[in-house]
């Protein structure tokens, strides 16, 4: 029968502990003599060294090969998204109504328009150029100032009667509301190679459309984006950039029935038939103006999110 081991103290562990600590007899500390200690502690020293010298090169290489005023990855955006205010969502995309005899109804509505045009006011690009070109703004070199290029200048007095100035309700008071459409941005795109893009609204049905067309006032005249906006070379290098608008005032929109409107930008680089993304190239909204009955409920002014992909590459 083997014998049993004897229990070790609390004492004897101690002993053996501070034994392992520092061995006087080996001159160890820890299991390992000093001179060990150091060429282990050099060892790592170098290793973490040579490690972070590896990581700053490959960073320095990295950072060399990228272009801070170009989007390395942008070959999915061929055709820019259009985006439409005011922009309420419902379950199925864009959806507006709205009371003529509710002012509560579509005071929300009105006041986004005039927070989103607060960005387009003169003192805001009071150092963006008054462009009078009929053809593309094209800058080859940084000549603006703090190595940047010369920006466009689009104020909120250049949609007229959709300014928000003329009429403080834009149009939503007496039914014939104002839209605004925005095309987002995508560095180096050029829209046509003569052509002036366009903006085209339609009802989505065709049965409709062909019995009554909807009746559309543009601002600018024509619901044209001048060329002299494009191209786009990113926020680096244009940060005083602001995004051309069309206003569109629809005239003839029919009371107390829901009808579906399209709005699309006619050019030669910009499609509109993409069934992965409903918003390239064009925008599609429900529009419901009541007239007397029952008031509909306040608009939110809270903006939410879309229903699907509608990025606004800004460089």
């Amino acid at each position: 029968m083997a014998a049993l081991q004897e229990k070790k103290t609390c004492g004897q562990r101690m002993e053996e502990f501070r034994h392992y600590c520092w061995n006087p007899d080996t001159g160890q500390m820890l299991g390992r003599t000093p001179g060990r200690w150091v060429l282990i502690s050099l060892y790592y020293v170098g290793f973490y060294v040579v490690m972070t010298g590896l990581f700053a090169l490959s960073l320095y290489v990295l950072m060399w090969t990228i272009d801070p005023y170009t989007p390395d990855y942008q070959d999915q955006l061929k055709s820019p998204g259009v985006t439409l205010r005011p922009d309420v969502y419902g379950e199925h995309g864009l959806d507006i109504s709205y009371n003529l005899s509710s002012p509560d109804s579509w005071r929300g509505l009105v006041l986004t328009l005039h927070n989103f045009l607060a960005g387009y006011s003169p003192e805001l690009q009071e150092h963006n150029l008054n462009c009078t070109e009929e053809g593309y703004f094209l800058q080859p070199s940084f000549r603006a100032p703090n190595h940047t290029k010369f920006s466009c200048r689009f104020t909120a007095d250049m949609l007229h009667n959709c300014s928000g100035q003329q009429d403080p309700s834009f149009g939503f008071m007496e039914g014939k509301p104002c839209f605004l459409l925005k095309m987002n941005r995508i560095v180096g795109f050029l829209p046509g190679n003569t052509t002036v893009p366009r903006v085209d609204c339609a009802f989505l049905d065709p049965a409709r459309q062909h019995q009554e067309p909807l009746q559309v006032a543009f601002y600018p005249p024509n619901g044209t984006f001048d060329l002299h906006y494009f191209p786009y070379y990113g926020r680096k290098a244009q940060p005083t950039y602001t995004n051309p608008l069309v206003a569109a005032k629809l005239l003839n929109v029919p009371r107390n029935t829901e009808v579906d409107i399209v709005c699309r930008v006619l050019a030669e680089h910009v499609t509109s038939d993409n069934p992965h993304d409903p918003y390239e190239g064009k925008v599609e909204f429900k529009l419901q103006i009541q007239e007397g009955g029952t008031p509909l409920s306040p608009t939110p002014t809270r903006r939410l999110s879309p229903p699907g992909p509608m990025t606004d590459n800004k460089g």
